[in-house]
């Protein structure tokens, strides 16, 4: 999400303004809603910024006419704030001698600007990014030095980033970084600093990494790096690389599927972080409380999400009703009912057309969408935004979760339910530690025709996206029920051989090691994805989850990267499977 460039120049005669607009129109894969551009020369900083396409904001402000010796350039993709010219980055201090771009998300920054408002600063964005710049002019006025002050204000920050600053009278490129992408490109003319290598690639193919907490300057003949205060050795990082374009916009994972699912510790971060910010959600909170139904639509993965959200609340004594989307017509809704709408792009139509004829009865709609100011975020009375950033692989990854983690934290607010959130990062990391061995159930289950996934309440979701995830890419045929549900008649097709996958959040283990001896009695070949104990299946992803509520965000990884290495065995592309849309805005 969101794209960042600096160039400054070796040779004085390249004309800049030019290169930042090829460089941003290669970074557009990503995703934004707005667009900026500073330049730093001798009349000092000027700034062109507005919402729109690269091409447009260009147009609009004769951007290409712009001049100096030092660019940024940013592609904005909306968190705090709406898609809008002042919220569009760069940002710059209240004197405009400090210019900063910025992705990631600072989770303090509330507190900073109050601080700062405190002491004199105006803000003119409602953005988090603009504390960066003011906290610099204010340790700049405090007597330090420039990198200094930078120093300090990337200190003060929580969060993540990777931001870039240009000062007046300074002829670098201030940088750091925490988690979010940034490398810098060594250039005959031009020396280059990006989240994406394919941004400067046609003019170097030199580059240096930066890794997290890396703080430093770039300049014309230097980079100067060091990581907690200590000096690093920039020619041991210096790499040639031989990628291509496309190659290169993966940052270096083979396919933008399995890119998004390793986004996914920072992305629900981030998402939490944005729901404990938003006012609006102790009205959101008060509004499901007071409702007499709640109604949970989606469609595909976000109905499962859906699923799990409904199943927490009916453990609590709600009247939680899951729908699908497209089948809508089947329950009348009333005023005294909440609606949930949940879409990944905020532009589905089946959910859409739900909304619509909810609304007809005068139920209140509340939206929980990955696109401020989507369709059906514009369509609801309270809005809710995960914070995954943009997703290029069709098959949903990281919104998925970001979706379940917005879930989780709304229903612990109704109920009250104490979650320790601030360790899902690390829940999510340890479960990517396992891709090895999912990698090897999915080369197993990829020799099969046709496959079960079962699981036992909050389990029961995560089977039904397992199963998704695995029809969808790697075309598999995969059913998923209720484990307690194969006597009933599933079990009729279990034969030697036959796959059954086990999705065993920890909370009914004894139930499932049953089923599986059953299975295993037919001659079933049985696996599991468990949380905390084993089920005695043949082959088995064991995980450790101290908080059981946080069962889930171990095991949406391990699924998707399952279903993701049947896909490669199969020889599919994963990002792009046959028949499916990214988007669905067709009934």
């Amino acid at each position: 999400m969101c794209g960042i460039i600096g160039i400054i120049a070796k040779d004085k005669s390249q004309h800049l303004a030019s290169i930042t607009y090829e460089c941003l129109q290669r970074l557009e894969y990503r995703g934004y809603d707005s667009v900026g551009i500073a330049s730093l020369g001798k009349k000092g900083i000027e700034v062109r910024k507005a919402k729109g396409s690269v091409e447009e904001v260009v147009k609009k402000f004769n951007a290409l006419s712009m001049t100096g010796e030092i660019f940024l350039g940013h592609t904005r993709w909306a968190t705090h704030g709406e898609p809008s010219d002042y919220n569009a980055h760069p940002h710059m201090d209240c004197s405009n001698s400090i210019a900063v771009v910025h992705n990631g998300t600072i989770r303090n920054f509330m507190e900073l600007k109050e601080e700062l408002e405190s002491l004199g600063h105006k803000f003119k964005s409602e953005t988090d990014t603009e504390v960066i710049p003011h906290l610099i002019e204010e340790f700049k006025k405090r007597g330090m030095s420039t990198f200094s002050a930078f120093k300090s204000a990337i200190n003060t920050i929580k969060g993540t980033y990777a931001v870039l600053a240009l000062i007046k009278d300074d002829y670098k490129i201030y940088f750091a970084k925490k988690f979010n992408p940034l490398v810098i490109g060594i250039g005959d003319k031009a020396n280059f600093i990006s989240s994406d290598i394919p941004s400067f690639l046609p003019y170097t193919k030199t580059i240096i990494t930066i890794q997290n907490d890396d703080i430093g300057y770039l300049s014309s003949n230097e980079v100067y790096i060091e990581n907690n205060d200590i000096p690093v050795n920039v020619s041991e990082r210096i790499r040639q690389i031989d990628w291509d374009a496309s190659a290169a916009s993966k940052e270096g994972f083979e396919y933008y599927m399995l890119k998004e699912i390793y986004e996914t510790p920072e992305v629900v971060m981030d998402t939490l972080y944005g729901l404990k910010n938003d006012a609006n959600i102790d009205k959101i909170i008060d509004k499901i409380n007071s409702s007499k139904r709640i109604i949970v639509v989606a469609a595909g993965t976000s109905y499962h999400a859906g699923l799990y959200f409904s199943l927490l609340l009916q453990r609590n004594g709600y009247t939680t009703i899951p729908v699908v989307a497209s089948e809508y017509y089947n329950i009348k809704t009333g005023p005294d009912d909440s609606v949930i709408a949940i879409s990944q792009s905020g532009e589905t139509m089946d959910v859409i057309m739900a909304i619509r004829k909810f609304k007809e009865n005068n139920s209140s709609i509340i939206s929980l969408t990955n696109v401020i100011e989507s369709a059906i975020s514009r369509e609801s009375d309270f809005k809710i935004y995960t914070r995954a950033g943009p997703e290029i692989g069709v098959a949903a990854t990281k919104t998925f979760t970001t979706q379940i983690a917005a879930l989780t934290f709304i229903w612990s607010k109704i109920v009250d339910k104490k979650i320790n959130f601030e360790s899902i990062g690390d829940v999510i990391r340890s479960s990517l530690d396992k891709s090895g061995e999912a990698r090897r159930i999915g080369e197993e289950l990829a020799q099969k025709e046709n496959a079960y996934y079962l699981g036992r309440g909050i389990s029961l979701p995560l089977a039904m996206e397992g199963s998704l995830k695995i029809k969808e890419i790697a075309y598999l045929h995969a059913e998923a029920y209720p484990a307690g549900e194969s006597k009933h008649g599933p079990i009729a097709l279990i034969s030697n051989g036959f796959p059954v996958v086990f999705v065993n959040t920890g909370e009914f283990t004894e139930e499932l090691q049953s089923n599986v001896q059953e299975m295993k009695a037919r001659g079933a070949l049985t696996y599991g994805i468990s949380i905390n104990s084993t089920l005695n299946t043949h082959k088995e992803i064991l995980l450790k989850v101290s908080d059981e509520n946080l069962a889930v965000f171990a095991l949406s990884p391990i699924i998707q990267l399952i279903a993701y290495y049947a896909a490669l065995a199969r020889g599919n592309n994963p990002d792009r499977p046959r028949n499916l849309a990214k988007t669905v805005t067709v009934e």
